[in-house]
């Protein structure tokens, strides 16, 4: 009998950018990601300072989900992007993101993220808090 594949959440700051795009895609970020600007793509990837993945226990190691913030490592970490592929969504791998993401972090350093309106839910049954005093400055392009 084959043995279950297993999901690895690693810390991956050189993570490709072609897999980083084809996850946004494959998860429905891309609609809202520059996935057509691989400059862009990359100073995402490259400027931010925690960036953790999800990877299959098999061959090829398929990257399954990634997250993706900015944080001082003391106080409060942003989470930019967590994105899992259709393919995997509702398997646990955006809870074993943020879960790692808390494990790396430590208990004295908060996280903060600003859901895509049908990602609500899973935020909140995650045991994240619902923010009410958010502020936004849109970006131009």
């Amino acid at each position: 009998m084959a043995r279950p594949s297993k999901v690895l959440y690693a810390s991956e700051p050189a993570l490709n950018v072609g897999e980083f795009r084809r996850v946004l895609v494959e998860s429905g970020l891309g609609e809202t990601r520059p996935v057509d600007d691989e400059a862009r793509l990359k100073a995402m990837l490259g400027n931010a300072n925690l960036v953790l993945t999800a990877r299959l226990d098999s061959d090829g190691r398929p990257l399954l989900g990634v997250a993706r913030g900015v944080t001082d490592f003391s106080w409060v970490c942003y989470i930019s992007e967590l994105a899992v592929s259709a393919s995997a969504q509702g398997l646990g791998i955006g809870k074993g993101l943020m879960d790692e993401a808390r494990r790396q972090l430590g208990t004295s350093v908060a996280i903060s993220l600003i859901s895509m309106p049908d990602a609500v839910g899973f935020y909140e049954r995650i045991g994240m808090k619902r923010m009410t005093d958010a502020f936004w400055f849109s970006r131009k392009r």
